[in-house]
């Protein structure tokens, strides 16, 4: 048989946990540059096989559910939400996932449209017409209101305040890959109560929605009265699952992307010039965001695309080795875990030209780097488990970016922020910046726009790759 992966040398006892929380990109870039791109670390005893570059990234997406398993690897998100999704065994996921799926499908995705653009443009108008703030807690307040707003309703939206989202945010803080999930640990215990109370506070709506189904029109209705193929009605604790595993979702990764892609742009003059008159072409200040001018803001999605590959929210991925599996030269025993890590393999030279320099041109004709290799790009995963929200949050960075700029002129404060990895998603750290806001005024514009065919948004269709 062929040998393991080599292991990156680590303590006896831990194994290479300490530095994995510390800087984990430190540890894995390490790991990286020192092994080559299959490579394993310990955590707590238990080996990791990192598998780095588009041939491994294949082999980990497409042989799960088969010598790969997810839910197993998944245990620490299983605490903080419950049994849901990729947390479920297989036949538990498969069966929840038409219901999953549905608030994504491309009918909804322009409704969608109105909501995000209507909560940002609220936040907009709470703007003086200068003045300085942090950023990442700005944007992360909208991405929670347009997840509450769009994907519950706004009753829901409205009527959760802001104990709601610090119980979400004792979830995220609890959200430890390397640490087995259950130990007795302060910040278990707070995650604990925190999703009871989570529970308590969604349960009364999943009641009236029940009882009041012809007052309602929402994905928290179909929540609440959601059955499974054969008829049978979800579990109250998969639906509650359900709702919590969604609004987390929908708001903890995209908070951080979107901040970056304005840091991003902000950092690079000459790129946002592009993007500003593109802005004033397509959508001028009067105007609606309508599927038809959002779909041709080239510059605006290159942008995105390119803030998803420097900075990935979900920047390490995992599966549970069900059987041996080959990956390379390399043996992958049984029980060993597997991790992709998206923040390395998107800054490969050897995919990705000048790979640490912000460059969204690289996504247009004539270049197109990132399909070289449809598994280049793994910020929102890949396979068949691909991310069923990728279009929603494509669709929301877009929207931020496009209003923000649109209205205000922004200056960067803090002039180089660094990564701020914690345990749960990637983000920024504390960013300042400081606003003008342009002489133009530029009404509030909440309208939803109706799609015609020729209107449809080429990012609003949820697909998923085998």
């Amino acid at each position: 048989m062929n040998s393991t992966p080599p292991m990156l040398p680590g303590s006896p006892v831990v194994g290479n946990l300490l530095e994995f929380m510390k800087d984990r990109h430190g540890l894995l870039q390490r790991g990286f540059d020192s092994l080559g791109p299959v490579f394993g670390i310990r955590l707590l005893g238990q080996p990791v096989a990192f598998l780095i570059g588009p041939e491994y990234q294949q082999i980990f997406f497409t042989e799960t559910d088969k010598k790969l398993s997810m839910h197993k690897s998944y245990a620490y998100l299983k605490a903080a939400l419950g049994e849901v999704g990729f947390t479920a065994p297989p036949e538990v996921y498969f069966a929840q996932r038409p219901i999953l799926l549905k608030p994504f499908k491309s009918e909804r995705m322009i409704k969608y449209l109105g909501i995000m653009q209507l909560e940002v443009q609220q936040w907009l108008d709470t703007l003086g017409e200068q003045g300085e703030l942090e950023l990442r807690a700005a944007v992360t307040q909208v991405v929670q209101n347009v997840a509450a707003h769009a994907l519950m309703g706004k009753d829901f939206r409205d009527s959760l305040g802001p104990e709601f989202w610090k119980l979400y945010l004792i979830l995220g803080k609890a959200i430890d890959p390397a640490l087995p999930p259950y130990l007795p640990l302060p910040k278990f215990i707070r995650r604990d109560r925190a999703k009871k109370k989570l529970r308590e506070m969604i349960w009364p709506f999943v009641v009236e929605r029940r009882a009041h189904p012809e007052q309602y029109d929402d994905f928290l209705l179909d929540f609440a009265t959601a059955t499974y193929k054969d008829g049978t009605p979800m579990e109250d604790d998969a639906v509650i699952a359900t709702i919590m595993g969604l609004m987390f979702a929908g708001h903890e990764t995209t908070a951080g992307q979107a901040a970056w892609t304005i840091i991003q742009l902000l950092q690079t003059p000459s790129y946002l010039q592009l993007l500003q008159q593109e802005i004033a072409d397509r959508f001028p200040p009067g105007e609606a965001l309508t599927a038809k001018n959002l779909s041709s803001m080239k510059h605006t999605f290159w942008a995105v695309q390119e803030t998803t590959r420097m900075h990935p929210s979900a920047d390490v991925l995992a599966r549970r080795a069900e059987e041996d599996i080959q990956v390379g030269e390399y043996r992958i025993p049984k029980g060993w875990n597997l991790m992709v890590a998206a923040d390395i393999a998107q800054r490969l030279p050897d995919l990705f030209q000048n790979p640490a320099t912000y460059d969204p041109l690289r996504y247009a004709p004539g270049r197109e780097e990132d399909r070289q290799h449809r598994f280049s790009l793994i910020g929102f995963g890949g396979g068949t488990h691909k991310c069923a929200g990728m279009n929603f949050a494509n669709n929301e960075m877009m929207i931020i970016t496009a209003l923000l700029f649109q209205q205000f002129d922004l200056e960067l404060i803090t002039k180089d922020p660094r990564v701020d990895y914690g345990l749960g998603a990637a983000r920024p750290e504390k960013t300042y910046i400081r606003y003008k806001r342009k002489s133009t005024n530029h009404a509030s514009q909440a309208s939803t726009t109706e799609a015609t065919a020729e209107q449809k948004c080429p990012y609003a269709t949820s697909k998923t790759e085998d």
